[in-house]
């Protein structure tokens, strides 16, 4: 496990809209960091400018606009609907991410333990990083209902990317902790049995 000295790495995952932000803003009230490995992701195209060159070149010239960008809305579209190009994406992505986290993590050293929020922590891998993992667990309808607010997209469109994400019984069995955010159990409470649990162990 990739943890340095005795500070623990937290995973923290669900599926899209199952309110995982909501979930860091409260750890974060507990002074405990977050990284977010999906804005991170973004951030990386900058970062590395050679990454920019790989996806011109492995994954699609149409990905890129005509600043020399990437065109974000363009790339989710293409890997979207051609696996072997996301699987492409994926690994140029992963491993740049990996890297950036490990380099946040030794600047993170004097906390108990942070976070890394990640939509597909097991799907990439990233949850070999973890000490523990905490999923973020909401009702389809209340997910469907919150993307559509949020996004702007159609239920159609939404109900495809849950489909390819990991479904809840498969989090909940692979995860050590387990948040509620069915807008029926308050989410403070069980975040803070977390937290005392994780700073107990």
């Amino acid at each position: 496990l990739y943890s340095p000295q005795a500070m623990k790495i937290i995973g923290i995952t669900g599926g899209i809209g199952s309110g995982k932000s909501v979930v860091c803003k409260i750890f974060e009230q507990l002074k405990i960091p977050v990284y977010e490995a999906d804005s991170a992701a973004k951030l990386l195209y900058n970062k590395y400018p050679e990454l920019k060159q790989s996806v011109r070149e492995l994954v699609s010239e149409d990905a890129i606009d005509k600043n020399g960008n990437i065109n974000r809305k363009k790339l989710a579209e293409i890997v979207f609907n051609d696996e072997e190009k996301l699987e492409i994406l994926n690994k140029l992505v992963h491993p740049l991410v990996k890297r950036d986290f490990e380099n946040w993590v030794e600047s993170h050293k004097s906390y108990p333990y942070v976070l890394k929020e990640a939509a597909i922590l097991f799907e990439s891998g990233a949850n070999k990083q973890c000490d523990l993992v905490i999923a973020v667990i909401s009702p389809l309808e209340l997910r469907i209902e919150r993307i559509r607010q949020r996004d702007k997209k159609s239920k159609a469109e939404i109900e495809k990317i849950i489909a390819s994400q990991l479904s809840d019984e498969e989090l909940i069995k692979r995860s050590d902790f387990v948040i509620y955010n069915d807008e029926v159990q308050m989410v403070v409470p069980q975040v803070l049995k977390i937290h005392g649990e994780i700073m107990s162990k």
